[in-house]
């Protein structure tokens, strides 16, 4: 697949660094002319995934967050990696409502909210340590659907 653009930004596991990160791959996805919805729930898939690597990535430490976004001409892919503790139980973290850190008021939604908000999601385990999130976004589908039901209706 041939990417249009790509770039990789390297950031420092403190809880600042979160609507920084989203703000940027908001603004990189821009020429691909998202509605406000699209770029909204990008901007949250983006947040939780980074939160969750400042949360529980790494405790009581910090570390690197590797945020990797890729555009095609209707698609956005964003990888959002750490290398902090790791997940003993991808399907079990996946679940809703599920966290490891219930005394901290956590819902456990971090996941669910990047799956509902994305196209596709995956969670996968670093070799080594961590984890990655990686999750698309098609941009324009529901903007190309809907000018197709006004057409119908005109008719």
């Amino acid at each position: 697949m041939k990417y249009k653009n790509e770039m990789t930004m390297i950031v420092k596991s403190l809880s600042e660094n979160e609507s920084f990160v989203r703000s940027s791959v908001a603004a990189f996805c821009l020429p691909l002319n998202p509605t406000i919805d699209e770029i909204t729930e990008i901007k949250t898939a983006v947040s939780e995934a980074v939160t969750n690597c400042v949360v529980h990535a790494y405790p009581n430490t910090v570390g690197d967050i590797v945020i990797k976004v890729k555009i095609t001409e209707k698609d956005v892919k964003i990888s959002v990696s750490d290398r902090g503790v790791g997940i003993d139980n991808l399907e079990k973290a996946i679940e809703p409502f599920f966290t490891t850190k219930p005394e901290e008021d956590r819902s456990g939604m971090g996941f669910t909210v990047i799956e509902s908000f994305m196209d596709s999601f995956k969670l996968e385990r670093n070799k080594g340590a961590g984890v990655t999130v990686h999750m698309t976004k098609h941009i324009g589908e529901k903007n190309i659907q809907m000018v197709g039901e006004e057409n119908a209706w005109a008719r």
